[in-house]
């Protein structure tokens, strides 16, 4: 144990010494929360609709009973640009309504009155408004289908024999696992960032500058070796871990979540729960980060084996954000996945089954020991002690 803790304590105070690598360390834990703030204030700026819509038309004395209809609905209509498409193309202006000659022939005669509405779908930021008007329009033409019908004597009813009510049972707190489901990428990112430029220089690093051998030569066992680093780096993952999380409960103040009709709360219960998921987790982290730096003879060469890692937290995210599955009791066993799912329930607000996290504390915790006992059998290879590049 005192080679242990010697070991424990002289990784982790080289590593608060490096303040490059302690800044590296700490930009995970402040971009998340700030990136989450940015962009829920893009979101509702761009779903907010305090904002009249500012509608260019083409031909509006065609279509006065239109115009009226948009002017009573709010919004406010403009002069329209002199080259349509290029104004458009150019997002000077979202979208463009164009009302043909013929409209007033065929709306008379009780024909189909064609409008042209000219968008540009690769422009995102226009998507918002061209919702809006596609939505009034398509109100005005039911209203016209409407009087259309009575003035024939026929019910309007009649049209519509089906009506479906959709009843919402999505509480506030299940909406905002939906907006707020970068907050586990992020905490499962740092599992895998925080603790890295430690996991490096502890092995690669004094492989690199010939200090691995003189710490071998000493009266210390590979196990003792390799569990005093990967404490310090499982420290210092936690620890990286703990300013996410505070992170992210502060920038939780500062979201409009209320104009989302969204509400989320990472209270003390919350977190506790959250450190019960995350804690084994990093345990097999920083065993892989440790296991996979062993095997590279040089820093840079560790850096870009570790690069592939930072994908293990992504891609159960991207499958579930492709193919929502219903969590099984199964996939506790798989490290990151179960963590994804349980997570993901804990900023829904749903419960969390006490099965599932021992299962896959278990799980992770077994796994973090297999690889720290192949790391400990690496250590007794010369290959590995004297395989620094020349």
């Amino acid at each position: 144990m005192s080679a242990f803790r010697a070991i424990f304590r002289k990784e982790l105070r080289d590593n608060l010494r490096d303040r490059r690598s302690l800044t590296s360390a700490l930009i995970a834990p402040v971009l998340g929360p700030l990136m989450l703030v940015l962009a829920m204030n893009i979101i509702v700026k761009t779903q907010g609709h305090a904002k009249p819509l500012e509608i260019r038309i083409v031909g509006a004395e065609r279509a006065p009973n239109l115009v009226a209809f948009l002017r009573n609905a709010g919004a406010t209509i403009e002069v329209a640009p002199a080259s349509v498409d290029a104004a458009v193309r150019s997002g000077d202006v979202p979208f463009v309504l164009t009302i043909p000659t013929d409209y007033g022939n065929d709306f008379t005669a009780g024909r189909t009155a064609k409008l042209e509405l000219t968008v540009d779908n690769s422009r995102t930021d226009a998507h918002s408004e061209v919702r809006r008007i596609e939505g009034l329009l398509g109100a005005y033409g039911d209203q016209l289908a409407a009087l259309r019908l009575m003035a024939r004597g026929v019910s309007p009813a009649l049209a519509t024999p089906i009506a479906v009510e959709e009843v919402d049972l999505a509480t506030p707190e299940k909406m905002a696992g939906m907006v707020l489901g970068m907050i586990p990428m992020f905490l499962l990112l740092g599992v895998f960032t925080g603790g890295m430029h430690l996991a490096i220089d502890a092995t690669a690093g004094e492989r690199e500058r010939g200090s691995l051998e003189p710490l071998l030569l000493n009266p210390v066992s590979r196990t003792s070796v390799i569990l005093g680093k990967w404490a310090a780096v499982a420290v210092t993952t936690l620890g990286a871990m703990a300013f996410t999380l505070v992170g992210f409960a502060i920038a939780l103040h500062f979201l409009p979540l209320q104009e989302l009709g969204i509400r989320a709360d990472l209270g003390l219960r919350a977190l506790a729960l959250v450190l019960a998921i995350i804690v084994p987790l990093v345990c097999f982290g920083s065993a892989v980060l440790l296991t996979m730096s062993l095997f590279a003879r040089t820093y840079k060469e560790a850096q870009t084996y570790l690069s592939f890692v930072i994908m293990l937290p992504t891609l159960p995210a991207a499958f579930l954000s492709i193919s929502p599955v219903k969590t099984k009791l199964w996939m506790m066993l798989l490290p990151v996945m179960g963590q994804t799912l349980m997570l993901s329930d804990v900023v829904r607000g749903e419960p969390v089954a006490v099965v599932q996290l021992v299962i896959a504390a278990a799980a992770a915790i077994a796994m973090a020991s297999l690889l720290l006992a192949f790391a400990t059998r690496m250590l007794s290879r010369e290959k590995v002690i004297f395989g620094r590049s020349q």
